[in-house]
């Protein structure tokens, strides 16, 4: 059997694929070495994710996270799936490399995530040959939900924005100013938090103040990362919840700086499920 996880901040999708072929998918909060110890990873996934699995015996492991950008981090998560799992092979990696697999396969190309974070790199068919840091929420990460729930906040608590909506947003969520604030820093994940208030901008992205937000946040995505690829005359391929649900805005961008669009795709999942498919011997 093959376990394959696509982990973002927010979210990991497992997919348990067995011996005849077929799959079955469960899932779980995100995992990230960056934000939670070897231990507080491998009592998660012997307390959340062995029960849903039923088994701890896997022939093959691949996990692909966000955070998993060193060896350090890798190794941290290599040890804790190794305190819960049997298994003959595992392979960590970042998970950038799984967009680059599931949008480009075999074929070089520009991979983009546009999720609760974002990254971008040029793939070469096989492995990462270019990367333009992201840098995380606070001083980068263009174009990600933390980063738009971020502008949205500020240009909110600051009375940025035209009378009304500053109340339609704190109604939606039920927070006060205190509370929003509290949970951007005192609370762990506020990447997180950021990003489930970015919802109110595709909820009511007819507003114009809301819609320059996010034409914003793409534009700045595009100029200080994709511009720094070789990008002309190859297509740029998207993966992530933001970039799925806003593509309407994201195509405007990439129209209005030419650059070419490829695949934009929700998520990795099943394009990584037929990647690793084909490429086992196990099945």
């Amino acid at each position: 059997m093959i376990l394959i996880a696509d982990s973002g901040s927010t979210k990991t999708y497992w997919s348990l694929i067995k011996a005849d072929g077929s799959c079955s998918h469960y899932y779980t909060q995100g995992i990230n070495p960056f934000f939670q110890t070897e231990y507080e990873i491998e009592g998660f996934l012997r307390m959340t994710l062995l029960p849903q699995l039923g088994i701890n015996e896997i022939s093959e492991i691949y996990f692909y996270g966000a955070g998993c950008a060193t060896e350090k981090q890798i190794n941290l998560v290599r040890s804790a799936f190794s305190k819960v799992f049997v298994y003959e092979k595992i392979e960590v990696a970042s998970d950038l490399l799984g967009a680059a697999k599931a949008l480009c396969g075999d074929e070089p190309g520009i991979a983009c995530i546009l999720g609760t974070g974002s990254n971008s790199c040029y793939y070469d068919g096989n492995t990462i040959a270019q990367q333009v840091s992201p840098l995380g929420f606070i001083i980068g990460d263009e174009g990600s939900g933390a980063s738009l729930g971020k502008r949205l906040v500020a240009d909110c608590l600051k009375n940025q924005l035209p009378e009304g909506l500053k109340e339609r947003f704190l109604e939606r969520f039920k927070l006060t100013q205190a509370q929003i604030v509290e949970n951007i820093y005192s609370k762990p994940f506020p990447s997180r938090f950021l990003a489930s208030l970015s919802l109110f901008l595709i909820e009511n992205i007819e507003e114009p103040a809301l819609y320059q937000i996010v034409y914003d946040g793409f534009t700045d995505f595009f100029k200080r990362n994709v511009f720094q690829y070789d990008y002309k005359g190859k297509k740029v391929n998207v993966v992530g919840s933001i970039g799925y649900h806003y593509q309407d805005v994201l195509r405007k961008v990439a129209d209005d700086l030419s650059l070419q669009l490829g695949k934009i795709i929700q998520a990795p999942s099943e394009e990584l499920i037929k990647y690793h498919i084909q490429r086992s011997n196990k099945l």
